[in-house]
């Protein structure tokens, strides 16, 4: 053999040797922010304490204003209630997000929770149900700080922590409800309810819903002080300079160094034109049609929960009714940071969407069923204690598996729609704009939901139809509505499970630059 044989040797063993398989490049998530999330979290979680507090004692509350003909009448005003929230939301809170895009999301969150302290007091002390609407309107106006806190999460989070962090937002929201619901359904009336400590304060008398909305207050003062003290401005103006020279390169603080890093001056606001394309339309569309049904099944709820077992409810006190929308929290906190990061990150957001949607069929097709235990309790009143206590039981199993049930497809449903929004907003400039349109489109689907809702469910009690025209109505129409939804998902591209601020955008080529 030669030596040029010789040579060549090594060379074809080596190109004849095995390739490795290369491995799998792990990416680490960056830690969660802590110092920004806490005072965010403590700001968000007024809205929906003050929100919910009131529905365990709106139906005695409405009663006592005596405005309602009859009982079944009562379900109509309280939509009213609800709706004239919505309605001044709806006008205001576009406002708001594009507000925060100008001056901050600090000042907007502030002023909000500013407003949201003063009406919950207010709420407390009304005589009239005039002055309960106007209260409620007040409250719709400083209500636009759930798309500022959409915008100022997206902004301190990067690739790798986005479905926590704003996994983090529902979650306050229904630990937030279930704080709420409690207080409402505990403290409403305390003269009655705790006479040893209440019974001769003639201000909780005068007033009996006066304390619950105090300390629903107390929980936005808190929020407050805790923003104030605490949280800092996400958003990066163009004469704000580098954060890495005000606040430090950490691993705390990733997106935000790294915006400051990579670009001078933040990116242009996006036309409005530009910025509603189909596919937003579409993704716009489909969470109007979700909020609808959840909407009027979520404030039909409370109503339907104190109606007479005989007019299709469930007959509950506030207090229990207080205790049914407060037990799913203990569940929201599992499926809010176990489940469902785990299963956005291996399947993605359109999957969890889908998955959310199915689970709320079920539970929307069995909860008017629930009246019919009720009725048979209530007309079994004269047998045995351990009888009546053995399907009482049987009844709160039902209604806890139903309303976990709920609670489930509710995290995973609008978690997803709140992060597809975010993801497709093209740059960081227009995330106030995305999240205030969504929350525009909820707003004004909440004007319409409460008075549809309510209508029909006392239209549908005070007539004796055949199912599902009885009280089965609204909830049959809200599972139709949800089944029309998942549908229409099949219709998004797999690309929402992306964050598109932070995708290469195309470039031109060099044969179109040389043109």
């Amino acid at each position: 053999m030669s030596q040029r044989d010789n040579a060549q040797e090594p060379a074809r063993s080596q190109q004849d040797a095995p390739v490795e398989p290369e491995e799998p490049v792990v990416v680490k998530e960056t830690p969660l922010p802590w110092k920004q999330i806490a005072p965010l979290v403590a700001m968000r979680l007024a809205e929906p304490v003050n929100f919910t507090l009131i529905l365990p004692f709106l139906y005695k509350m409405i009663e006592d204003f005596d405005v309602a003909e009859t009982p079944k009448d009562i379900s109509y005003y309280a939509s009213m209630l609800f709706m004239s929230f919505s309605i001044s939301q709806t006008l205001t809170v576009m406002y708001w997000g594009r507000l925060s895009d100008r001056i901050g999301r600090r000042p907007v969150l502030i002023a909000g929770l500013i407003g949201t302290l003063a009406v919950s007091i207010l709420f407390g002390v009304c005589k009239t149900f005039p002055m309960a609407i106007l209260v409620r309107m007040a409250a719709g106006v400083f209500a636009g700080n759930a798309a500022v806190m959409k915008s100022a999460m997206a902004e301190i989070a990067d690739d790798t922590n986005r479905s926590r962090m704003m996994a983090l937002l529902p979650l306050t929201w229904n630990f937030g409800s279930m704080v709420g619901s409690g207080m409402g359904g505990i403290f409403s009336n305390p003269a009655t309810q705790f006479p040893g400590l209440f019974g001769n304060s003639k201000l909780f008398t005068y007033f009996p819903y006066l304390l619950p909305c105090l300390m629903g207050s107390t929980i936005a003062a808190f929020g407050l002080i805790t923003g104030l003290l605490n949280f800092k401005e996400t958003l990066i103006k163009p004469t704000q300079p580098a954060l890495e020279e005000t606040v430090g390169s950490t691993e705390a603080t990733p997106l935000l160094a790294q915006s400051a890093a990579t670009s001078a001056a933040p990116a242009k606001q996006n036309s409005i034109k530009s910025l509603l394309t189909p596919l937003v339309v579409r993704v716009m569309v489909t969470n109007a049609f979700m909020c609808l049904a959840y909407t009027m099944c979520d404030q039909l709820y409370p109503i339907f929960a104190a109606t007479d077992p005989r007019d299709g409810g469930l007959g509950l006190d506030p207090r229990s009714i207080g205790l049914s929308l407060g037990v799913e929290g203990i569940v929201v906190v599992y499926i809010q940071l176990v489940v469902y990061p785990r299963l956005e990150r291996k399947f993605g957001v359109l999957y969890c969407y889908r998955r959310g949607l199915s689970f709320a069929i079920p539970y929307l097709v069995s909860m008017p069923f629930l009246s019919m235990i009720a009725l048979h309790l209530q007309t079994q009143a004269g047998t045995s204690a351990m009888s009546m206590l053995a399907e009482k039981v049987v009844m709160w199993v039902i209604l806890m598996t139903i309303m976990t049930m709920r609670i489930t497809s509710s995290v995973m449903a609008f978690t997803s729609i709140n992060l597809m929004i975010t993801n497709m907003a093209p740059t960081r400039a227009d995330l106030g704009f995305m999240n205030g349109t969504q929350q525009l489109a909820m707003s004004t689907v909440r004007i319409f939901a409460p008075i549809v809702s309510g209508s029909l469910w006392s239209w549908s009690i005070k007539h004796s139809f055949p199912f599902p025209f009885n009280s089965h109505l609204v909830w049959m129409l809200s599972a139709v509505l949800i089944a029309i939804v998942l549908k229409l998902s099949y219709r998004i591209p797999e690309s929402v499970n992306k964050f598109a601020a932070d995708q290469p955008k195309p470039i031109a080529s060099v044969e179109e630059s040389d043109d």
